[in-house]
């Protein structure tokens, strides 16, 4: 009980401002191969709280609205990404080899600064990063024409992003 309490206390005080840390399930039951995926305890995904299934019109299916807006700057996710290559492990240490990509993307209410929705995703080998952007297009799309809410999205692309680029047929 006591670690529960700790843990509780933590992700509250340290969370940044709108974040809302995401749940997404187990490993195993991924569909790609795991190296295409971030750690779940490290980078479990977290939501702008800013964005909601109520204001989708006025933000991330505005077409004035642009990801520009709330995209943390370069220097933030380059230091970041570097960071998480050394901390991760990571055996290609060069970071031009990899995209410092939002588990939960903008596009789709993904919190922009919180590291718990950042990390260092490849190019390559394929699946990788291009594939998965090719999931956040589908994604905002099916929730801007509202054929999926926005938090079944979410849940959809921190829990296997590589499921939903086999079953729409993204490649």
């Amino acid at each position: 009980m006591a670690v529960l309490l700790a843990v509780a206390a933590f992700y509250h005080f340290y969370s940044p401002p709108g974040a809302n840390r995401s749940s997404v399930g187990t490993v195993s039951n991924r569909l790609g191969p795991a190296a295409i995926y971030p750690d779940p305890a490290a980078t479990p995904g977290a939501i702008n709280s800013e964005i909601t299934q109520q204001n989708i019109s006025e933000t991330i299916c505005n077409p004035e609205w642009s990801t520009r807006s709330i995209r943390p700057p370069a220097s933030y996710t380059g230091h970041l990404k570097r960071e998480q290559i050394r901390e991760f492990g990571y055996p290609d240490p060069n970071p031009e080899d990899y995209e410092e990509d939002h588990l939960i993307p903008l596009e789709l209410g993904g919190h922009p600064t919180d590291p718990a929705n950042l990390w260092p995703e490849a190019y390559s080998p394929a699946p990788g990063a291009r594939e998965k952007d090719k999931v956040e297009n589908y994604l905002h799309r099916q929730v801007c024409e509202g054929k999926i809410p926005l938090g079944e999205a979410q849940k959809m692309i921190a829990a296997d992003w590589y499921k939903v680029y086999e079953e729409a047929h993204l490649h």
